[in-house]
């Protein structure tokens, strides 16, 4: 078995594609996997299967279509392993996360994009936004006390958008933390 990792793109957001976590949760329980544990309302899942990551994708993309009624091309599924995670957390850049009071910290996975061709839709504001490239992963700092100035949500309006999906430092920490427990 492998412990893998599902972050879910496009679900509970603004009352569209609505899926509650403990509906989900017996679903994919139903499908086979075991230890299915949710985090927070967002589309982020805990699971071991003996299926590849890739395989498990596949298998969750049928079930949120079958179950759930889920046809937006928005709603995308990245399934992530141990390794794949931590990755992501030893290659973050110095510093990355630690000043929480200081700097609004996310981690914006990338889903079927290259880190190039997504690092062409920010356009950080000097001063406010830092973005430092990663493998399937582009980390974004943003200055907590000028926060409503940060350009961030300006890659909203690129067609790549649907190719991310943003979670804080503290839950993908969370995250990690889960994944090993």
């Amino acid at each position: 078995m492998t412990r893998l990792l599902v972050l879910a793109r496009g679900l509970n957001v603004g009352g569209r594609n609505t899926v509650a976590m403990a509906k989900w949760r017996t679903s994919l329980e139903a499908l086979g996997f075991t230890g299915v544990a949710t985090y927070i309302n967002s589309g982020n899942v805990l699971l071991d299967s003996t299926d590849s990551a890739a395989t498990v994708k596949k298998r969750i993309d049928a079930d949120l279509a079958e179950n759930f009624a889920i046809h937006d091309e928005k709603v995308k599924v990245l399934v992530l392993t141990r390794g794949q995670l931590k990755k992501v957390i030893e290659n973050r850049p110095t510093g990355f996360g630690d000043e929480p009071k200081k700097y609004h910290s996310d981690a914006i996975f990338l889903m079927g994009v290259s880190t190039s061709d997504a690092m062409a839709v920010f356009n950080p504001r000097e001063g406010v936004d830092t973005i430092w490239p990663g493998d399937g992963v582009i980390y974004s700092r943003r200055l907590s006390a000028e926060r409503t100035k940060s350009r961030l949500s300006a890659i909203m309006s690129s067609p790549l958008y649907t190719s991310m999906t943003i979670r804080s430092w503290s839950t993908t920490m969370k995250l990690w933390d889960l994944m090993n427990d």
